[in-house]
């Protein structure tokens, strides 16, 4: 019995480190939601599986590899959250598939999304003609979000984590310096200390780290 001490303490230290590495990634489960998230799931899978059962590497090892990809994973989180480049390069962005009811043939040919599976989302979503979309937004997870004509409340998510959405900007007419003026209109100094800012049908609403 004392021979599998050792499998069963790195098996429980395993599933702690799998549960702190959900919790500091906000995450309730495991489901992926951009690559990053994906390749996570399969190191830390790897790692526990490939040394749960290997005698040659001890606990004290078992612990310090762990520790070491639970560094690297928060180390990612933290420069995602404040460099726009790198959270662009690490989940890449949503991409505009179909605009003003045309449908961006060279940008689906680019991200793999043929016609038959472009039609097969739309009519998931309850759609039959391209005609009827004002834009379809492929995110970073492989969903279709789709803004059909006609939509009066449409909500674009210009700031995030105290970063400006470039790509919002320009599809709603707007600049950072306009952004900036509006900010300073609501007494916020930059758009680092916005959590959150929507633009609701033409109105930006703003939601502070410091309420």
């Amino acid at each position: 019995m004392a021979t599998y001490y050792p499998v069963i303490l790195k098996f429980a230290l395993g599933i702690i480190c799998l549960i702190f590495q959900i919790n500091i990634s906000g995450k309730g489960n495991l489901a992926p939601s951009s690559a990053m998230d994906a390749v996570q799931n399969y190191v830390l899978g790897g790692i526990i599986g490939g040394v749960i059962y290997n005698d040659s590497i001890t606990v004290l090892q078992f612990v310090l590899v762990l520790v070491i990809w639970t560094f690297l994973v928060m180390l990612l989180k933290f420069m995602k959250e404040h460099n726009r480049y790198v959270k662009v390069l690490i989940d890449g962005k949503p991409v505009n598939l179909i605009q003003n009811g045309q449908v961006e043939v060279q940008e689906c040919l680019k991200h793999g999304i043929s016609a038959n599976e472009l039609m097969f989302k739309l009519r998931s979503n309850g759609i039959y003609e391209v005609e009827k979309v004002k834009r379809a937004i492929l995110e970073q997870n492989g969903q279709l979000t789709i803004i059909e004509f006609g939509d009066e409340n449409i909500r674009y998510p210009i700031i995030v984590d105290g970063q400006s959405n470039e790509d919002v900007l320009e599809l709603i007419g707007k600049d950072q310096s306009w952004l900036i003026a509006e900010i300073k209109k609501r007494e916020f100094s930059s758009i680092s200390d916005i959590y959150l800012g929507e633009y609701v049908s033409g109105d930006l609403r703003l939601s502070g780290y410091k309420q």
